[in-house]
């Protein structure tokens, strides 16, 4: 499987409206229940999830990059949605730099392997200058998960 296979049109925002670092996670996890990705009863779970992630260190990896994980102990499959800020969040990244890319993942807590991949196929993606370069400039969603699918790295 692989990151490209995670996500649909759907599971990407082209723009969040939250320019802050925890809203930005919030309004990730209430789209995700909006296109019924993630099921409305495990919202608040989710988010105390990826909160207490976020509190033992920030997902900021640097380079504009967040990725945002956590374990849900009844979730069926990883759940996954990329997002997008033009303006950029503090996410405190390790460089201290905006974040303008955020790929947020939950996993079923009884996949540690696959958390593991997921994290390390998403870093790897988004970690050539030139695919953030062109997400930046992306039109939409379809053309973001097109750039995603041409540097698919297996998940």
């Amino acid at each position: 499987m692989t990151l490209a296979e995670l996500l649909t049109p759907a599971h990407v925002i082209a723009e969040l409206q939250s320019g802050e670092h925890l809203p930005a996670i919030e309004e990730m996890v209430e789209h995700l229940v909006e296109v019924e990705a993630l099921p409305e009863s495990q919202k608040t779970s989710a988010l105390e999830a990826l909160r207490a992630r976020e509190d033992q260190r920030s997902t900021g990896i640097g380079g504009g990059v967040a990725i945002p994980h956590a374990f849900l102990p009844d979730l069926e499959e990883v759940v996954a949605i990329f997002a997008r800020s033009k303006s950029g969040i503090d996410f405190c990244a390790l460089d201290r730099a905006p974040v303008h890319f955020v790929v947020l993942f939950i996993v079923p807590e009884s996949q540690y392997t696959m958390h593991l991949k997921t994290l390390a196929a998403i870093a790897k993606i988004l970690n050539s200058a030139d695919t953030r370069k062109r997400l930046a400039d992306a039109a939409n969603e379809t053309e973001i998960i097109e750039i995603l699918s041409q540097r698919a790295a297996a998940v």
